[in-house]
C-alpha cells in the first residue's frame, strides 16, 4: 500500500513539473503576428453613383461596394472588399447614330480609413479591374455580342460622414484611368477622367 502511494506522489510530481514547465514555455515563446489580439474587424456594403465626362458628355455610373474593415487602432482603418459599376446614361457610339455603348467595370478595392471615429474623417481608395464594352440599342432590346475588354486602374479621395453606428455617407472623386478601349469608334480618352462621387455605407465600423 505504501509502495502504491509513493507511486502515485511521484506520478502527480512529473504531471506538475510537466505543467510548470509548459506554462513557462507558452509564455516565453509567444508567436509574432502582423496584427494584434485587440484588432476590431467589420465589413460593410452599399451603393454607389459616379457622375463624370463620358464620350464628351456627362455620364452617370451606378453599382457597389463592399469590403472587410480591419481596425488597425482607434485612429487608423482599412478595408478590403470589391466594387462594380454600370454606365445608365445614352451615348452614342461614333459609328452608328441608333446604337448605344453599354459599358461596365469592376475589380478589388483597398481603402485607407483615417480617424474613423471622428464625424466627419477622410479615405483614400484604389480600384484596380477590369471592364468590358459592348452595344445597344435606346431600349436596350437589341445588344450584340461583341466585347472590348479593357483594364481599369481608379484611385479616389472622399470625406466620409458618420450618421450612425451603422451608417456612413461618403462624398469624393475619383478618376477613372482605362486602357485597352480601341473598338466602336471609342478610344480609352471617351471612358477615363475624373468623377464625382456619392457613397451609402451600411455594416460594422468599430
Amino acid at each position: 500500500m505504501r509502495k502504491i502511494s509513493l507511486m502515485a506522489a511521484t506520478a502527480l510530481s512529473i504531471v506538475f513539473l510537466f505543467l510548470m514547465l509548459f506554462s513557462e514555455s507558452s509564455q516565453a515563446q509567444q508567436a509574432e503576428t502582423l496584427f494584434n489580439d485587440d484588432i476590431i474587424h467589420g465589413g460593410f456594403g452599399g451603393p454607389v453613383v459616379k457622375i463624370g465626362g463620358v464620350a464628351g458628355s456627362t455620364g452617370v455610373w451606378v453599382g457597389g461596394r463592399g469590403g472587410w474593415i480591419i481596425n488597425l487602432d482607434r485612429n487608423h482603418a482599412i478595408s478590403l472588399g470589391g466594387a462594380g459599376y454600370g454606365l445608365v446614361t445614352d451615348h452614342r457610339t461614333p459609328i452608328d447614330n441608333d446604337l448605344f455603348a453599354l459599358n461596365g467595370y469592376g475589380g478589388f478595392e483597398i481603402e485607407y480609413i483615417n480617424q474613423s471615429p471622428r464625424l466627419v474623417h477622410f479615405t483614400a481608395s484604389a480600384l484596380l479591374g477590369a471592364g468590358g464594352l459592348m452595344l445597344r440599342d435606346q431600349n436596350f432590346e437589341d445588344v450584340q455580342d461583341d466585347v472590348d475588354s479593357y483594364f481599369v486602374f481608379e484611385p479616389a479621395l472622399h470625406a466620409e460622414l458618420n450618421v450612425t453606428h451603422f451608417f456612413r455617407v461618403s462624398a469624393g472623386a475619383s478618376y477613372r484611368m482605362t486602357s485597352g478601349i480601341n473598338r466602336f469608334g471609342f478610344s480609352d480618352g471617351d471612358f477615363s477622367g475624373l468623377n464625382g462621387v456619392i457613397t451609402l455605407k451600411f455594416g460594422k465600423f468599430l
